[in-house]
């Protein structure tokens, strides 16, 4: 007996092979190594610090096997994840073996059917454990079931094990919950946890609260949150961290700044999911800066960053446009090995590309040395962005050449690609890939081609595609609006708003109104785009926001009322960009007010100095005025800063290329005949006006 208790005492210090091999020598010396417990025991080391094969010769040379001996090497096999062996060895037991499965056997073999999806094996171990060993009533083995058909998605099986136990506990009660709130059923999630709090009054533990205020993530629901984080506090379960994380990141979901901000700032201990929950919270709900300066303080704290927190911070900087603190985390990110993470480099991407470093964000996307769907997609739409539809085309037949198949995501920013070229037979083609492709039903990817449609100048083909729309959302609805706005057809635009709401269930959002706004200011409808800006803030108290605005002020700009757009312009919760005051601007020279020009010029030499329009207009202003001195002075400042005005260009498609025009540029090598054919479109149209 003595030396049993020796010889468990020196398991606690087994750590690897040799020790482990020394021991079993002394066991088989002693005797004990038919002893139930040692075999075990000595069958688990194995496993954990040496090697299978090991574990599963010792296991096969003891004479007789208990159930723990089973439990012992199914385990090993399971945690090693050869989980099909992990089956035969359960397989093995019930078929061959003296013992049988006992509440631990059970719950390990179905982890593996769950790992090789195999719910119908799970099925039978269900019913087979059930008849022959009746353990329907052993809740650790429900535990496992109700785990194991919430796996599957099967939350009817799962609701059916927890309703065969009377008095269920809290484990069986976490493991519903957790079941509903994993599977995208949150309001199932909740209204579990209310049953058994109010009906059965069982009180839940950490486990159960984390998936609860998971749950109501989901929801983005705040408020039932704050209730579950008053629980947390009146019950004192202040020191576990992973809940505590779950409530930074509802607040953070739910937009709640001020409540993640507060709970961070209270937690005692913090981890490296804390840090990563709460720069995105500032990210994610318009305070990039605030989310760059709590990841500087997290690597100066010496707590460090995983890939979730750079791909964060780089989401941050992207926002914000700032190029170098991008560069400094891009550093970051190759010190630490983390470039070369799919999403590490796509978030990269996709910042330097908003920061107007497209040439970057191509060098990165080349060194990647596996590329998806996600990282091809976000190149495609950065291109797009920095102008450069045509290399975003390419890189999309690239990617179909690599047989990558884009999904609806990637077809909705190439399709934004060729709208931007306005090329009818491609956007043709584009429409024949995805519908051979089965994308056709895809509403997003309907809205997209509506658009493209109207871009290409075929505004028919947008209102086929609307028509046969089966399920028309606000989207779809945008773009159509959008889309007669395009073509000057703001009457059209606005009665197609007017059925939207009129003979339909859907309601217009901030989008809706800003294609509606936009109809309107192309087509010169002043009143009425003052009266469906009135009706957004009024009537469907949507909040606007920047490009608002800037039609509201081009609009008022328009008739003469600049005492008006310039209230606008103050009442604006962030600073007005420079598309805001240069239309405040225009409608400085159109009314002559060359005071309130003078204000919009010095906000827009100030936002946009190398911008020599803004100077042109407002010396313009100025000789219409006869002020001359004004006029050479700010002539002068363009020559010696070096400013060039950005010159309008037209493109034309002919026979599938693209040709660009400027004005008196005869840069092109068919310029000669172009003007030639316009000399005698002069003269023909002069005689018809004389005649």
């Amino acid at each position: 007996m003595k030396s049993r208790e020796v010889l468990c005492t020196l398991f606690k210090s087994c750590s690897n092979t040799q020790s482990i091999s020394q021991l079993h020598s002394q066991i088989l010396k002693s005797g004990l190594i038919f002893d139930s417990f040692v075999a075990t025991k000595l069958t688990s080391f194995y496993g954990e610090y040496t090697s299978l094969e090991c574990a599963r010769q010792l296991f096969d040379e003891t004479p007789y096997q208990t159930v723990h001996q089973w439990n012992a090497i199914i385990r090993n096999y399971s945690r090693a994840k050869q989980f099909m062996e992990t089956l035969y060895l359960f397989h093995d037991m019930i078929s061959t073996a003296m013992e049988k499965p006992d509440n631990f056997t059970v719950p390990i073999t179905l982890k593996s059917s769950v790992a090789l999806g195999e719910l119908n094996f799970g099925k039978c171990i269900h019913g087979f454990t059930n008849k022959t060993y009746k353990m329907d009533i052993d809740m650790f083995v429900g535990s496992a079931l109700i785990e194991f058909y919430s796996k599957f998605g099967q939350m009817d099986n799962a609701l059916k094990v927890l309703e065969e136990f009377p008095q269920p506990d809290i484990v069986l009660w976490t493991s519903i919950i957790t079941g509903y709130q994993h599977k995208n059923n949150p309001k199932e999630a909740l209204e579990f946890f209310i049953r058994m709090v109010t009906m059965k009054c069982v009180d839940p533990n950490t486990v159960t609260l984390v998936s609860v205020v998971s749950a109501c993530a989901q929801l983005s629901a705040v408020k039932a949150g704050k209730s579950v984080h008053g629980f947390v506090i009146r019950r004192s379960l202040d020191g576990h961290l992973s809940l505590f994380n779950s409530l930074l990141n509802l607040y953070a979901k739910g937009g709640a700044v001020k409540c993640a901000a507060n709970l961070f700032g209270k937690m005692r201990e913090k981890d490296v999911i804390s840090w990563s929950t709460i720069i995105a919270c500032y990210a994610q709900n318009g305070d990039p800066i605030k989310a760059m300066d709590l990841f500087s303080e997290m690597v100066d704290k010496r707590v460090k960053p995983n890939v979730v927190t750079v791909v964060t911070a780089l989401q941050a900087c992207a926002i914000a446009c700032n190029l170098e603190e991008g560069k400094k985390i891009h550093e970051f990110a190759i010190r630490n090995g983390f470039e070369l993470d799919i999403s590490v480099s796509t978030a990269l991407i996709d910042m330097y590309v908003k920061c107007s470093s497209a040439g970057k964000a191509v060098e990165i996307f080349k060194k990647m040395p596996n590329k998806d769907v996600v990282s091809f997609a976000s190149l495609i739409n950065g291109l797009t962005l920095n102008g450069m539809a045509y290399e975003a085309v390419e890189l999309f037949c690239n990617m179909l050449s690599r047989e990558i198949q884009p999904d609806a995501v990637c077809i909705v920013k190439i399709l934004t690609a060729c709208s931007e070229l306005g090329i009818i037979r491609q956007a043709l083609c584009f429409h024949g890939y995805i519908i051979s492709s089965g994308f056709d039903y895809n509403i997003f990817i309907a809205a997209s081609l509506i658009e493209l449609y109207s871009k290409c100048g075929c505004l028919e083909n947008s209102t086929k595609i609307f028509d046969c729309a089966s399920d028309k959302d606000v989207v779809i609805w945008s773009s159509m609006i959008k889309g007669y706005g395009i073509h000057g057809r703001g009457i059209e635009a606005l009665k197609m708003f007017q059925q939207m709401v009129s003979n339909s269930d859907i309601s217009p959002n901030s989008v809706t109104f800003l294609s509606v706004l936009s109809a309107c200011s192309h087509t010169g409808l002043i009143k009425e785009g003052i009266d469906m800006f009135s009706m957004m803030v009024n009537e469907y108290k949507l909040k606007p926001d920047l490009e608002h605005f800037g039609i509201m002020v081009d609009l008022l700009g328009r008739v003469g009322e600049l005492d008006k757009a310039v209230e606008i312009i103050n009442e604006m919760p962030t600073q007005a960009g420079s598309h805001i005051w240069g239309a405040l601007l225009g409608a400085c020279r159109i009314y002559h007010n060359i005071p309130m020009g003078e204000v919009a010029a010095d906000n827009l030499f100030c936002l946009d100095p190398n911008h020599a329009g803004y100077y042109i207009l407002l010396s313009n202003i100025y000789a219409v005025e006869g002020k001359w001195e004004s006029v050479r002075k700010l002539r002068n400042l363009v020559k010696v800063r070096g400013l060039h005005k950005m010159f309008g260009e037209s493109v034309v498609e002919v026979n599938s290329k693209v040709h660009t025009f400027l004005a008196s540029n005869r840069d092109d090598p068919n310029s000669e005949k172009i003007y030639e054919i316009l000399e005698k479109l002069e003269v023909q149209m002069r005689r018809r006006v004389i005649s």
